[in-house]
């Protein structure tokens, strides 16, 4: 598995999520959203592929309205999926 995107609808949500998921060891940042997506904010919160289940265990306990979904990166080309 690749490095995970969780991609929202709004900035403060992603920044709220990554500080969430920081402050619960899970390792997380924030990157644009690829444009080949045409979704969401424009911003989203990259997720170590080690590190997704946990991750997703947090995301879904904090009830992000905004959150649109999740894409899997492509490590060869950098793209998605």
């Amino acid at each position: 598995m690749n490095d995970m995107l969780a991609v929202f609808r709004s900035r403060t949500q992603a920044m709220q999520c990554r500080a969430r998921l920081n402050a619960c060891g899970v390792r997380a940042e924030i990157v644009p959203t690829p444009t080949a997506l045409k979704a969401g904010c424009g911003y989203s919160v990259k997720i170590p592929a080690r590190s997704f289940a946990a991750a997703k265990r947090v995301i879904e306990r904090g009830n992000y309205g905004a959150l649109y979904g999740y894409v899997e990166l492509n490590g060869r080309y950098g793209g998605t999926m």
